[in-house]
C-alpha cells in the first residue's frame, strides 16, 4: 500500500487503487496467483497437545516423582508386588485427573464455527458465487440481508445496510454501514466503513472490497490474542503444588537422617534400610490427595450443573471460590440482549412501559402509576399509530414460549410498545401504501398509510431529523424545539436510545407515492426513550456479591453514557458521580497508569479485546482473583487470561463457550454468584479433607521413622502403607465432600489467593493428630507383639489401628472450629456412615482375604485385635478434641490481647 493508513480510515477509491483493483474486480488468474501468495480464507490450525503427551503431564508433580523412585528402587531390589503396586498408585492418579480434564481446549474451532461457507464475487466482470476460501485481498464482493461476511471488506456501495457486530463489540443494536471513511483512530464499533468476517447483515445491502483474509483479518487477530495468552493455575493449584515442595524436601531430608542413623547407630543391614527408608517415603506422600482433590472437585461439577453452571474445567470451581473481582460484559450477560421501550414523552404528559424484552405482557402507565386508555390519551394515541404503522418488525414466541423479534431489534421495540398500548394494526401491510426505507444518511423512515380520514404520512427516526422537518406540535401549536431537546437530552442521559415520532397528511397530489420532499412541516409526537434494559435477577446477584466482598466491574463496547446508566441501575456504582474509562482512555494510558486507576474504576465502555486483557491483567497484577463473563468472541482473548472464565451458554458464540472454564445454562448472572458460593463451599471441604488425610501419611512416617531411631521391627511394609493411603482417600476424605455449607458463608470476605491451604491453626491440628494416631498405631504393634504373634498379624493390626484412628479423626474434622462433642456430628451427612461402612468392608478384605495376604502381607486378626485399635480410636478421638479446645482458647487469646491493643491504640 501507499500508505499506513487503516482501509476504514481512507477513501475507497484510494483503497481499490492500493489493492489494484476495480469495478469489475480480479481476473481469474489475478485471484490465483493471490491465493497463492495470501494462502486460504480460513483460521490457521491451532498446535495441538498430543494425547500422550497431556496423560504424561499428569506426573510431573514433585509427590509422584517420589513414588516413581521408591517404585524403581523396589524393581533394582526384586520387589516386584511391591514396585506394581506402588505404579499403580501413580497410574491410577494420572488416569483420574487425565479423564476429568477432558478434551483439549476447541477455542479456535469455535471462532472458524463463525466463518462463511460461500460468499459472491465479481470475477472477470461477472457475479459468481465461490467458496469462502478462496476469497483474496481486493475481491469485489457484494452481501445482503441474511448473509454472513466472508472477510474484512471496506464498503464501496451501502444501502440501508445494517450490521450485527454484537460478538464483536458487545453492541446489542445492529450497526448502520456507510460508506464514508472514519476516524483514523476509531474504535471497532465506530468503524462504519468496514465490514468484519463472521459478522451478519441485519438488512440493506452493500458492496466492497477485500482487504483482509484468513489470520489478517479481526477474527484471526483474536484468535492470535487467544494463543498467545497463558492460562493461569488456580490458587489451590499454586498453593497444592507448594506444599507438595515442602513435603518433598521434609520427605527427603528426613528419609537421609533415617539413613545414617540406622546405618552408623543401629547398623542395620543396607537392604533392610532402604527398604525402611523407601517405606518411609511411601508412608510421607499423600498420594491420595490429587484423587481426593479431583473427586471432590468433581462432585462439585455436579453439584453446579444442578444450579445451571456448567464446568468445563475442574480446578475452576475452586477458583471461583476465591474471586474477588468479576468483570462483566454488558450486553446480554447483565441485560437481556433485548431492546425495550421504557418511557414515552408525549405532547400532552409522560409515561412509563412495563415489561422487558420482546415479550408484550405489561401495561404503558401515567407517572402516577395508572395504566392508560388510549381513548383518554389522543397524543399517545397517534404516537403508537405511527411507531406502529411504519414498522416493519413482528415478533412472535418460539416452541419454547420465548418471544423473539422478526425484524430489527429496534423496530421490535416499537411494535411491542404499540401491542402493549393496545394498538395492533394487524392489517399494516394492506393499509400501507407506499414507503420511505431509512437511510443511513437520513436517520429516519416513512411510511404512507390509508386511514379513516385518508392518507396519512408517518415518520419514526432520529430525534434531531424529525425535528428539522417538524412546524409544529399535534395539536397546531408553534414547535417547541428547546423543549423537546431538553427532554432528548434528559432520557439520553438515563443511558435510553431516543427515537421520535412525527405524522402528516399525504402528500396533495394524492398518486399515492411519498419521496423525501414530502416529508416537510409536520406534526411532531414525541419521543421514546428505548433500552437494552438489565436483568432483574442481574441487580440481586451483584447485590449479593457486594455482600460477599467481590467487585463487580462492567467492561462494554457500548457507548459511556449507556454505560454508566446501567451501571448505576444495576448497583455496580452508586448514584451520582462515576468514574468510566473509554477505550480510547484506555488507549493512551500506560499499564503503569492502567494499574493505578483500575481498582477505582467500574465502568469500562467502546472497548476492544486488547482493553479487556489489559484490565484483567491490571486486577490480577494487584492480587485479584478474576474472574471474566462473556458472550461474544470479543470476550474469548480475556476469558483464557482470567483465572476463572465464565461464558454464556444461550447467546454465547461457541468461540468463548470453549475459552470459557464455566458455562452460563441459563445466561443468567445470578448463577454466577450461586456459583461462587458453591465453589467456597467447596474448597472448605477441599481443606477438611486435607487436613483429615495428612494425619494419616504423618502416622505412618512417624512409625517407621521411630521404628528405624529406636532400632525396632518395622510395623509397616510399605505397600500396606499404599493401602492405608488410599482406602482412606477414597472412602472416608470422600465424605468431607458431601459437607453442607458451612453458616455465613457468602457473608464473609473472599479468601487471599495466597492463603495456604493449611493455616497455622490447621498445621497444628495436622501435627497433633499424627501424634496421637502414630503413637496410637506403634502403641498396638508393639502390644501385640508382646504377645507373641506373628509380624504378619502385629502388622495387620497396626494398620487397622491406622484405618480405625483416622475414622474416629474424621468425625472431629467435621467442624474444625468447633468442637465436635455434639450430637450434631452424627448428623447432616448420611455419606460420613456409608464411608465408614466402605472402611470397615475393605479392612475386613485386608484382613481375611487370601489374595491380599499375598499382595499386602497382611493376616488374619481376632477379636482382641479389632477391640484393641477401636479402644485406641476413641483416645485418639477424644484427646483430638482436646487440642481443638486448647487451640480455641488460644485463638480467643490472641482476639482479646489484639483487641485491647486497638482500643489502647484508640485512646
Amino acid at each position: 500500500m501507499h500508505t499506513e493508513a487503516a482501509p476504514y480510515a481512507r477513501s475507497s477509491t484510494l483503497v481499490l487503487a492500493d489493492l489494484d483493483s476495480g469495478p469489475a474486480g480480479l481476473t481469474g488468474p489475478e485471484a490465483a496467483e493471490r491465493l497463492a501468495r495470501t494462502g486460504p480464507n480460513r483460521l490457521p490450525d491451532p498446535p495441538r497437545t498430543p494425547t500422550w503427551l497431556r496423560f504424561v503431564h499428569h506426573f510431573d508433580d514433585v509427590l509422584i516423582y517420589i513414588l516413581l523412585a521408591a517404585a524403581v528402587l523396589k524393581a533394582i531390589m526384586g520387589d516386584w508386588v511391591d514396585f506394581s503396586v506402588i505404579l499403580a498408585v501413580a497410574v491410577i492418579n494420572a488416569l483420574v485427573g487425565f479423564i476429568q480434564e477432558g478434551q483439549a481446549e476447541r477455542a479456535l474451532d469455535g471462532l472458524r464455527t463463525m466463518l462463511s461457507l460461500d460468499a459472491q464475487v465479481r470475477r472477470d466482470g461477472e457475479w459468481t458465487v465461490v467458496p469462502a476460501e478462496d476469497l483474496v485481498p481486493g475481491d469485489r464482493v457484494r452481501v445482503r440481508s441474511g448473509d454472513r461476511v466472508a472477510a474484512d471488506v471496506r464498503l464501496v456501495e451501502a444501502t440501508n445496510l445494517e450490521v450485527e457486530e454484537s460478538a464483536l463489540t458487545g453492541e446489542s443494536v445492529a450497526a448502520t454501514k456507510q460508506t464514508e471513511p472514519v476516524a483514523a483512530d476509531a474504535g471497532l464499533g465506530d468503524r462504519t466503513s468496514m465490514l468484519y468476517s463472521g459478522t451478519l447483515v441485519a438488512a440493506g445491502r452493500g458492496e466492497g472490497v477485500v482487504v483482509a483474509t484468513g489470520a489478517a483479518t479481526e477474527i484471526g487477530r483474536i484468535q492470535a490474542l487467544i494463543a498467545e495468552v497463558s492460562p493461569l493455575d488456580t490458587p489451590l493449584t499454586r498453593q497444592l503444588a507448594q506444599l507438595g515442595k515442602r513435603l518433598s524436601v521434609l520427605i527427603l531430608g528426613m528419609a537421609a537422617v533415617m539413613l545414617v542413623i540406622g546405618r552408623l547407630v543401629h547398623s542395620f543391614p543396607l537392604d533392610e534400610l532402604v527398604s525402611a527408608a523407601i517405606g518411609f517415603a511411601v508412608a510421607g506422600v499423600p498420594e491420595g490427595l490429587p484423587a481426593l482433590v479431583t473427586i471432590t472437585l468433581a462432585l462439585g461439577v455436579q453439584q453446579m450443573a444442578r444450579r445451571n453452571a456448567i464446568t468445563r474445567k475442574l480446578t475452576a470451581v475452586e477458583a471461583l471460590g476465591s474471586v474477588t473481582t468479576i468483570c462483566s460484559d454488558k450486553t446480554g450477560t447483565l441485560t437481556r440482549n433485548e431492546m425495550t421501550a421504557r418511557s414515552v414523552v408525549t405532547t400532552d404528559g409522560r409515561y412509563a412501559v412495563e415489561g422487558l424484552g420482546y415479550d408484550p405482557a405489561g401495561t404503558v402507565t401515567t407517572a402516577d402509576g395508572v395504566a392508560v386508555d388510549l381513548d383518554a390519551h389522543p397524543a399517545l394515541r397517534e404516537l403508537v399509530e405511527t411507531v406502529g404503522a411504519c414498522n416493519d418488525a413482528r415478533v412472535a414466541p418460539d416452541a419454547a414460549g420465548e418471544w423473539h423479534v422478526v425484524g430489527q431489534p429496534t423496530e421490535g421495540a416499537l411494535r411491542v410498545l404499540a401491542i402493549k398500548a393496545g394498538f395492533a394494526d394487524d392489517d399494516r401491510d394492506a393499509a400501507r401504501v407506499a414507503q420511505v426505507p431509512f437511510e443511513s444518511s437520513n436517520k429516519f423512515s416513512a411510511s404512507l398509510d390509508r386511514g379513516p380520514e385518508g392518507l396519512v404520512t408517518h415518520l419514526v427516526g432520529a430525534p434531531d431529523r424529525l425535528l428539522d422537518r417538524c412546524t409544529q406540535e399535534r395539536d397546531g401549536a408553534p414547535l417547541d424545539r428547546d423543549r423537546w431537546e431538553a427532554v432528548i437530552d434528559e432520557l439520553g442521559g438515563q443511558g435510553l436510545r431516543v427515537l421520535a415520532a412525527a405524522a402528516g397528511p399525504g402528500p396533495a397530489r394524492g398518486d399515492g407515492t411519498l419521496e423525501l420532499d414530502d416529508l416537510e412541516g409536520l406534526a411532531f409526537l414525541g419521543v421514546v426513550g428505548i433500552v437494552d434494559p438489565p436483568r432483574p435477577e442481574a441487580t440481586a446477584a451483584i447485590a449479593d456479591c457486594h455482600r460477599a466482598g467481590i467487585a463487580v466491574t462492567m467492561i462494554t463496547g457500548d457507548h459511556a453514557g449507556t454505560a454508566v446508566a446501567i451501571a448505576r441501575e444495576l448497583g455496580i456504582v452508586p448514584d451520582g458521580e462515576a468514574a468510566v474509562l473509554t477505550g480510547a482512555e484506555l488507549e493512551a494510558m500506560t499499564n503503569e497508569q492502567l494499574k493505578a486507576r483500575v481498582q477505582d474504576v467500574h465502568v469500562y465502555a467502546r472497548t476492544s479485546p486488547e482493553h479487556k486483557l489489559r484490565i484483567v491483567r491490571a486486577l490480577q497484577a494487584h492480587g485479584q482473583v478474576v474472574a471474566m463473563t462473556g458472550d461474544g468472541v470479543n470476550d474469548a482473548p480475556a476469558l483464557t487470561r482470567a483465572d476463572v472464565g465464565v461464558a454464556m451458554g444461550i447467546k454465547g458464540t461457541e468461540a468463548t463457550k470453549e475459552a470459557a472454564e464455566i458455562v452460563l445454562a441459563d445466561d443468567n448472572f445470578a448463577t454466577i454468584e450461586r456459583a461462587v458460593e458453591e465453589g467456597r463451599r467447596i474448597y472448605d471441604n477441599i481443606r477438611k479433607s486435607v487436613v483429615f488425610l495428612l494425619p494419616t501419611n504423618g502416622a505412618q512416617s512417624l512409625v517407621i521413622l521411630v521404628a528405624v531411631l529406636a532400632g525396632l521391627t518395622l510395623p509397616l511394609a510399605p505397600v500396606q502403607i499404599l493401602w492405608v493411603n488410599l482406602v482412606t482417600a477414597v472412602t472416608l476424605s470422600l465424605a468431607l465432600a458431601y459437607e453442607p455449607a458451612e453458616h455465613g458463608l457468602m457473608t464473609r470476605a473472599p479468601r487471599p489467593a495466597t492463603e495456604p491451604v493449611l493455616s497455622r491453626s490447621a498445621l497444628a491440628q495436622v501435627l497433633w493428630a499424627s501424634l496421637l494416631i502414630g503413637g496410637a498405631t506403634l502403641a498396638v504393634f508393639e502390644i501385640e507383639r508382646g504377645y507373641g504373634v506373628s509380624a504378619g498379624i502385629a502388622q495387620t493390626s497396626a494398620v487397622t489401628m491406622l484405618a480405625l484412628g483416622q475414622m474416629a479423626f474424621l468425625f472431629s474434622c467435621r467442624f474444625l472450629h468447633a468442637s465436635s462433642l455434639t450430637v450434631r456430628v452424627l448428623r447432616g451427612n448420611r455419606v460420613i456412615w456409608l464411608a465408614c461402612g466402605a472402611l470397615l468392608v475393605l479392612q475386613l478384605v485386608f484382613a481375611y482375604a487370601p489374595f491380599m495376604h499375598t499382595w499386602f502381607q497382611s493376616a488374619p486378626i481376632g477379636w482382641s485385635s479389632w477391640g484393641l485399635s477401636a479402644l485406641f480410636a476413641v483416645g485418639v478421638f477424644l484427646l483430638a478434641e482436646a487440642g481443638k479446645a486448647v487451640g480455641r482458647r488460644r485463638a480467643a487469646g490472641r482476639a482479646t490481647a489484639a483487641a485491647s491493643v486497638g482500643v489502647a491504640a484508640g485512646v
